[in-house]
Order: structure tokens, then C-alpha cells, then sequence
């Protein structure tokens, strides 16, 4: 990733490839119009970040709750561009992987496996969702986990 002299210029490369599409029960997701290899970082996300206090008061109340990532000292971000179009595959089902860079503020999304062409990108919210899953994967691992602790267990750090 290129960046000027001062670390503050972060280079975005695009997918041509990737389109805004509707699916049957999820709605708007995002998909690829071509193949797209293992390892191959598929969006960077600028985010906007929302103090503790602004989320607690205000955030958690509004549709955007339900597009932000947990930050860091109990801040949220809201992630932009294809960032929070990104539809949920369970654990071990899902094809992005997204990885938070809270220095830089923005979210780097990594094909998981190769994706085939005309295939929805999706990443794994976690175990607790607010809305009945609809996959169209199937595992490639082991089952998801049954709660936050496997979730988050399943995690090498």
C-alpha cells in the first residue's frame, strides 16, 4: 500500500469488477462480476467514527446502528463506500474477511477463498444478529459457532 512521506495518503485500489445488486431475501449486497482470488483485497473502507458517549446517546437509535463496527475505548465507525453493503454469511461461511486498521481509520476487506464471477461478497457480522439468517453458502469448515465466546475464540491472536 503506497503512502506519502507524512503516513497520511492511503492508496484505495478498486475492483472494476464489483457492482451493487439486489438478492431475492437479502436485498442489496454486493457482487462480483469476476473471478477474484484468495487473498485479494477487494475494498478499503474510510469509516467515520463515533465517540462512546455520541453512540450511547444518539447512534444505537438510528438505522445506522445496524451498519457499525465496534471500535476502539467503546467507540463505534460507520464504514463508507461498500463498507456497509457487505451482507452476513455465518462462520466458516463467509467469503471477505475484513481486517480494522483503527491508526488509519478504515476497514480493508480480503477475499477469504477464490469468488467466483456473478457470487455475492459476504463477510460474517458475528453470532448475533438481528434478522433470520438466509445462506447461500455452504461451510467450508466447521459449523458456526454457537456463541460470542466461540466466535471469538476462533480468532488467533
Amino acid at each position: 500500500m503506497a503512502r506519502n512521506d507524512d503516513d497520511t495518503t492511503v492508496a484505495l485500489p478498486a475492483l472494476g469488477c464489483l457492482e451493487l445488486r439486489m438478492h431475492a431475501q437479502r436485498g442489496r449486497g454486493v457482487f462480483t462480476q469476476q473471478r477474484i482470488l484468495k487473498g485479494v483485497v477487494v475494498h478499503i473502507s474510510p469509516v467515520l467514527v463515533f465517540g462512546a458517549q455520541e453512540y450511547r446517546e444518539h447512534g444505537k437509535y438510528t438505522c445506522l446502528d445496524h451498519y457499525t463496527y465496534c471500535w476502539r475505548d467503546g467507540q463505534f465507525a460507520l464504514a463508507l463506500g461498500l463498507g456497509s453493503m457487505f451482507n452476513h454469511e455465518p462462520s466458516g461461511r463467509e467469503n471477505v474477511g475484513f481486517v480494522r486498521d483503527m491508526d488509519q481509520a478504515l476497514i480493508r476487506y480480503v477475499a477469504l477463498r477464490d469468488i467466483a464471477a456473478g457470487e455475492e461478497l459476504c463477510i460474517c457480522y458475528g453470532p448475533n444478529v438481528w434478522f433470520d439468517v438466509v445462506s447461500d453458502c455452504e461451510p467450508e469448515t466447521a459449523s458456526p459457532p454457537e456463541t460470542a465466546q466461540d466466535f471469538l475464540s476462533s480468532f488467533e491472536l
